[in-house]
């Protein structure tokens, strides 16, 4: 609401105006922020943990599976069973909401460059079983 009347006093502000991409905007309705639930939170994380590489985010050089280090690899079932071996280190590490149930990892038939990784988790606060899925496209 003080943001509108901001806006409509100084109309050289652009509309919306700039902001850091990460801080949450409340909806125009309510004023109200908007999280995500916990299950959607969980499957976001688990995308950044998998796609990180250590030594990417400043202040944790450690943090992130990495997966992008079996790009141009070859589609074999040792690099599958690489690819499985940090999923489920680098979820066990960086991702305490969730036991990990199994991590399944496969090629595809029709496209031989693509991987694709089924991971089976239960919420530790909840109990509740849930399953996410991440392509990886290794380009061999």
């Amino acid at each position: 609401m003080v943001q509108n009347r901001l806006l409509k006093k100084n109309r050289r502000i652009p509309n919306p105006p700039l902001e850091w991409p990460l801080l949450p905007v409340p909806d125009a309705e309510n004023g109200i922020l908007s999280y995500p639930t916990l299950e959607n939170s969980i499957k976001q994380f688990i995308r950044v943990v998998l796609l990180t590489r250590p030594g990417e985010q400043l202040m944790r050089p450690r943090f992130g599976a990495g997966l992008s280090q079996y790009l141009h690899q070859p589609n074999t079932l040792e690099t599958r069973r690489q690819i499985q071996d940090t999923v489920l280190d680098g979820l066990s590490k960086w991702e305490q909401r969730i036991v990990v149930d199994g991590v399944e990892v496969w090629d595809d038939d029709k496209e031989p460059d693509k991987i694709s990784i089924e991971i089976t988790y239960r919420v530790r606060r909840t109990g509740e079983q849930a399953t996410t899925n991440v392509k990886l496209n290794i380009g061999s």
